[in-house]
């Protein structure tokens, strides 16, 4: 609603002083890089019709005194000549940041200058002063207070509609197969930025160019979804037989227990390709964008971590366990300590919340009944895992067998091998 009143207003000043009220001076948008702030900005102008003054905060520091904040000067003077307008201020933080007396004087003379134009210029004079920063938390009080940046907008990381929108504004800009589905993708890119997206249509493009292909296809697009939620594929990594054997139990596991344990997310793709530093790994895909995990979620997600340990004891012996699990035990063990320590949802430490460094102000009493909480949770998911893959090691079998033989699987394939079907692969 701020952006689209503040096109209103340069559009039509009069609209909003016509009871008395005074224009807005300032907004600062805040958010993730690559959420779209300076598009944003440019949409604003452009929506408005009217011109759009870029600049970035690094433009005014020189190693001359004074010359920043006579940049300052220089740049609000032309945007009155041209009012209605917007200057846009990138990483306003580079300027504007804290002041403090052990710093030089001269070094605060542009952000002093600053402060002065964003009060100085007559309320009617149609300049709207947009900033952009990553740090909110670094900007000096003067800038930020009521009278200059009257309005904060928050930028976050677009749901999955807006990642659809996004992703259906770039995908106008190749030539794309029919198979293309973006609602698909918007599902399968939680977290991503608008930068992101933007980027894994453009690696689809240019891999289905190197094919010599007529058009991007869905693969194409998949390919590069993977190359940026999972890691690019280390397709020069030698990896023995064994390792590879292993590896596919081991994912095979989390894929299982996935499958087979009530509040997990969905499987989305399982692979034994190398990718990162990792050999494999399974991707997991909520059905909507997740705002808040409950117990039952959280059970489920230690339950998942616990699967590939699970899997090599029960396949290697005790003696052959490996060190792959590593960060799934510590991804379980901070999973549980959050359960006790800041969710309130074990009944033995009750409702409280507590930071690490509240933890060596406790009792030893108090501290040995977390830790007992804590591995007793750990323990109790391993348990989970070894009932579900004991039972299920016939389908541990041919999952395992499946990801040796094709590497990578996505969701539905994985049902297909479980149950015992050959899959027909195009080379």
């Amino acid at each position: 609603m701020e952006m689209q009143d503040m096109v209103d207003f340069l559009k039509d000043p009069g609209k909003f002083t016509r009871l008395g009220g005074r224009l807005p001076k300032g907004l600062l948008m805040l958010g993730p890089p690559g959420t779209g702030k300076t598009l944003l900005a440019k949409a604003v102008a452009g929506e408005a019709g009217v011109p759009f003054f870029y600049c970035s905060g690094s433009e005014f520091e020189e190693m001359y005194v004074g010359v920043g904040a006579r940049r300052v000067r220089d740049l609000f003077a032309a945007a009155k000549k041209n009012s209605p307008c917007i200057i846009f201020i990138d990483e306003i933080d580079a300027i504007g940041g804290k002041r403090s007396a052990k710093h030089i004087q001269a070094t605060h003379m542009t952000l002093n200058q600053l402060l002065v134009e964003l009060d100085g210029f007559t309320s009617d004079s149609g300049v709207v002063v947009v900033g952009a920063t990553n740090f909110a938390q670094l900007l000096d009080k003067a800038l930020i207070r009521p009278g200059r940046f009257d309005t904060q907008i928050t930028v976050p990381l677009p749901d999955q509609r807006g990642r659809k929108e996004i992703l259906d504004l770039y995908v106008k800009r190749i030539k794309v197969d029919d198979d293309v589905d973006t609602t698909v993708l918007a599902r399968g890119t939680p977290g991503c930025s608008g930068a992101e997206l933007e980027t894994l249509i453009n690696a689809a493009a240019v891999r289905a160019s190197i094919k010599n292909k007529a058009s991007v296809t869905m693969h194409d697009v998949e390919w590069a979804k993977d190359k940026i939620l999972m890691g690019a594929e280390r397709t020069s990594a030698v990896i023995s037989a064994d390792a590879k054997r292993l590896t596919a139990y081991h994912e095979g596991g989390h894929a299982l227990m996935a499958i087979n344990t009530p509040g997990a997310h969905p499987i989305h793709k399982a692979t034994v390709m190398p990718r990162g530093q990792a050999l494999g790994m399974v991707h997991q895909l909520p059905k909507d964008d997740q705002v808040l995990a409950s117990k039952k979620q959280l059970i489920a997600q230690m339950d998942v971590c616990m699967g590939g340990r699970v899997a090599e004891e029960i396949i290697f012996g005790a003696d052959s366990i490996t060190s792959g699990a590593s960060s799934d035990i510590q991804k379980a063990t901070q999973i549980a300590r959050e359960m006790v320590l800041r969710y309130g949802m074990t009944s033995e430490v009750g409702l409280v919340s507590m930071h690490e460094d509240d933890i060596n102000s406790l009792s030893p009493a108090t501290r040995q009944i977390i830790d007992n909480k804590i591995k007793s949770m750990l323990d109790d998911s391993y348990e989970r895992a070894r009932n579900v893959l004991t039972d299920k090691h016939e389908d541990l079998e041919r999952l395992a067998q499946g990801l040796i033989e094709y590497e990578t699987l996505d969701s539905s394939e994985i049902k297909r091998v479980i149950k015992g079907e050959k899959l027909k692969r195009s080379m």
